[in-house]
């Protein structure tokens, strides 16, 4: 990182590392606050400073099993006592905290299509989810979420924000939406795929309430904040993380009118898709899900500038894989000229939403090195250095690696 030129890293602590059992009463694991530690104090050293994220889809299993984890609104007094730990134990030198990483995707991929921890779904989509209801339990998800990390801010900026002369933010998932058409029903549909997507967390942090669409769509299913907890969760961060990949086709899809079964996935009355007849949105890179866009992060960019009274942005992800191919020699994986475009075009247009007033003050490449990506294992590669799997872990620079460092120095 340092021969990069970089200034910055940030990673994620692992909440089940700091305490086994999930709570400060069933013990602090020591080694892992000295792991965390040495890191710290290590990046500092090289004159990096760290990005702390508190919770990036790891719960302790105890807590999943005490209580159904963030199913319960008990998981946000578990989470106070975790972040409290965090701020207590490495506030002194960390200076910029991340509550949350996509809670969206949390949300969904764990309690709407099951594929990420818990594994859970409504049993109708023959999924073979644990169980669950992908009509309800995304919205409780989601609100104790936003209770969890809200409480979390309001113990910080009370007790350690002070002394410790840190922020604390969140980072939410910002894909960007295009109408399949300019007829006003695809309109009107992309502006509520909006509201699922990015709305669902934004609107509570900045307004207090869930966007007005999901109330509708979800009428009788999404939770109510108190007066208190709204107040609560209003204004509760210094800065907005933003993770932008790509960017989505939105069309109108109705939903049936006797339909007795309800999901999340349908609420919206949205169809999003990379493709518009049959022609993607721009070229694709190794996972499904992801197409090249970059205009994309300057239209959100400038939506939550215009829509949300100007934050401070910090871009914490963006980036693109390649399938790990086992036929290439190292130096052949090496040459990555599509990874260096997308970070060319990507990073010229977040420069365009600056030229705009927007408050963009940080980007993370997302990522640094080949790393475990989540369901998709080790078949992708999203790294800006090579790591050889086949030959002790040894790591290489690619050719977008380079191309970084000499962007950095110019």
């Amino acid at each position: 990182m340092k021969q990069m030129g970089l200034d910055a890293y940030r990673f994620s602590i692992s909440w089940p590392r700091l305490l086994p059992r999930g709570r400060i009463s069933g013990g602090v694991n020591e080694q892992g606050i000295k792991y965390y530690n040495l890191l710290i104090n290590k990046l500092i050293r090289k004159g990096l400073e760290p990005y702390v994220t508190l919770f990036h889809w790891d719960l302790p299993q105890t807590l999943e099993d005490d209580y159904g984890g963030f199913l319960s609104p008990q998981i946000v007094d578990d989470f106070w006592d975790y972040a409290e730990l965090c701020f207590r134990r490495f506030g002194d030198r960390v200076k910029y905290w991340i509550t949350f990483n996509e809670p969206y995707t949390y949300a969904v991929g764990g309690y709407v299509t099951g594929e990420y921890a818990p594994g859970r779904c409504s049993g109708w989509q023959r999924l073979n989810c644990s169980g669950g209801d992908s009509g309800v339990e995304p919205y409780l998800v989601a609100h104790h979420q936003l209770l969890a990390h809200a409480t979390a801010v309001n113990i910080y900026k009370q007790y350690y924000q002070e002394s410790q002369k840190g922020k604390i933010g969140i980072t939410i998932v910002a894909g960007w939406m295009i109408p399949f058409s300019n007829e006003s029903i695809h309109r009107e549909a992309t502006n509520r795929a909006l509201d699922f997507t990015f709305g669902w967390y934004i609107e509570p942090l900045t307004k207090g309430d869930y966007p007005k669409s999901m109330k509708r769509g979800a009428t009788g299913r999404i939770p109510k904040f108190t007066k208190e907890e709204s107040e609560m969760v209003k204004g509760s961060f210094d800065f907005l993380g933003l993770n932008y990949y790509t960017t989505y086709y939105v069309k109108h899809f109705p939903r049936a009118n006797n339909s007795s079964i309800t999901s999340y996935l349908t609420d919206s009355q949205a169809h999003i898709s990379p493709e518009r007849n049959g022609v993607p949105i721009g070229p694709k890179g190794a996972s499904d899900w992801l197409y090249v866009y970059p205009r994309g992060i300057r239209d959100v960019l400038l939506y939550v500038k215009t829509t949300y009274n100007n934050p401070t942005i910090y871009i914490t992800e963006n980036g693109i894989d390649e399938i790990n191919n086992s036929t290439l020699s190292v130096e052949e994986a090496l040459v990555d000229n599509m990874r260096v475009d997308y970070f060319y075009r990507h990073l010229s247009y977040v420069q365009k939403a600056i030229q705009r007033g927007v408050d963009v003050r940080g980007f993370f490449a997302w990522s640094l090195i080949d790393n475990f990506e989540w369901n998709s294992g080790y078949t992708l590669r999203f790294g800006l250095n090579y790591v050889d799997y086949k030959d002790g872990l040894k790591r290489y620079p690619k050719l977008s690696a380079k191309w970084f460092k000499n962007f950095l120095q110019n």
